[in-house]
């Protein structure tokens, strides 16, 4: 697959989905720890997302670095704006912001103060 091609299919999965989380693992077995927080997060919230394993594919893992030109993953994205990796999202999650951006967005979020 070229390097276009690779692009292509991550802005496919971005904009077909609200929210999607390019990890390493999946949602039920993350592989990092910083991947399992975020997952945590939006399991959590009980916001549904796609998540994308970096890990089955090496031109998707660089490609999603390129296409965000963020150099770590977790990569966490809501209706089609990159929002930031493991420290950027736990931040938004304590301050509240995440879920003002999930209900900024039209997706549905428990509200953390019922959580």
């Amino acid at each position: 697959m070229s390097n276009q091609q690779t692009l292509d299919r991550i802005k496919q999965d971005i904009e077909s989905n609200d929210v999607v989380l390019f990890m390493k693992g999946t949602p039920n077995f993350p592989q990092c720890g910083f991947s399992g927080q975020v997952a945590k997060i939006l399991g959590h919230l009980e916001v549904p997302y796609k998540g994308v394993n970096v890990l089955e594919d090496m031109e998707v893992r660089e490609g999603i670095k390129a296409f965000s030109n963020w150099p770590t993953i977790p990569q966490l994205y809501i209706k089609g704006e990159f929002i930031g990796g493991c420290d950027i999202v736990r931040e938004m999650f304590q301050s509240g912001e995440l879920v003002s951006a999930f209900k900024t967005a039209g997706v549905p979020v428990k509200d953390a103060a019922q959580a």
